[in-house]
């Protein structure tokens, strides 16, 4: 699905999976928010469950990344004035907000900015302040194709999952290389890698955004995480009085860990309805 959204820089079109299912903006919604160099193809498995298990199911590109136009977004807070437009473009008044690694910040930033929109946060490999080593930043600048291959370490801690993500015989290091390299390619405005780090190493305002959050909270982190360390997540867990889950995985949690982060998305889910 196609949808025209409002940025800072003026209007685009969106590209928003959502899950196998024509959204039905009547349903419960679950906004699902890649990270950095990623697009919507990471949530495949959460969000086709989602979508087969009664939600509406935005699942987008965020601005120059996948399908959805350029240029890209050069905050965190402008990112999250983003998602919720994307929710007046899809007519969603409320949703659980779920983000990985920026997506998570972008999830945090957007539900302190319209708190009642937000039903709740499930936030995966989170940390606050989400800083990247000046080394990584350089690299990311000059080579992004190695600090592309750098990061595809860091973020896992295994071969493969168990049963394989999506499927059998599936590898996790080269499909995720795979996509960032094609996400990169296919930017024309710059070096996507390097704008996303940035991004993500200059926003400031986390204890400020969890102060205004009156929703839920859940965290999910990787025990063997060498991007977001869990310790890196603790202040921000603190404010927030986040429900904190620690699996055993890297960075890449929803497909090094898949059913292990669904059950945390479901208990999210379920919690709102008062079950």
């Amino acid at each position: 699905m196609e949808l025209e959204v409002a940025t800072r820089e003026g209007r685009g079109n969106a590209y928003v999976y959502t899950g196998g299912k024509p959204l039905d903006a009547t349903l419960p919604a679950v906004v699902f928010l890649h990270g950095a160099l990623h697009d919507h193809s990471v949530w495949t498995l959460l969000s086709r469950w989602a979508a087969h298990h009664g939600c509406a199911v935005l699942s987008p590109d965020l601005p120059g990344h996948g399908r959805s136009a350029g240029p890209a977004c050069t905050s965190i807070e402008a990112l999250a004035d983003w998602t919720l437009e994307l929710l007046d473009a899809a007519g969603v008044r409320e949703a659980v907000l779920v983000g990985h690694s920026m997506g998570s910040l972008v999830a945090l930033e957007a539900a302190a900015r319209a708190p009642d929109r937000a039903r709740a946060l499930v936030l995966l490999a989170t940390a606050w302040p989400m800083a990247v080593s000046p080394a990584l930043l350089d690299t990311a600048r000059s080579d992004p194709y190695r600090a592309i291959d750098m990061v595809n370490v860091y973020s896992h801690a295994s071969i493969g999952s168990k049963p394989s993500f999506p499927g059998p015989g599936m590898w996790l290091h080269g499909s995720n290389r795979t996509l960032m390299r094609r996400v990169q390619d296919d930017y024309r405005g710059g070096n996507l890698f390097s704008i996303d780090f940035v991004v993500c190493n200059r926003y400031a305002a986390g204890l400020e955004a969890a102060a205004r959050i009156r929703c839920p909270v859940r965290f999910v982190l990787g025990a063997r995480d060498q991007m977001t360390a869990p310790r890196q997540a603790a202040a921000l867990a603190e404010a927030l009085h986040a429900d904190v889950t620690t699996l055993p995985a890297g960075h890449a949690l929803m497909t090094e860990v898949p059913d292990a982060v669904l059950e945390v998305l479901r208990a999210a889910l379920t919690e709102r309805a008062g079950a």
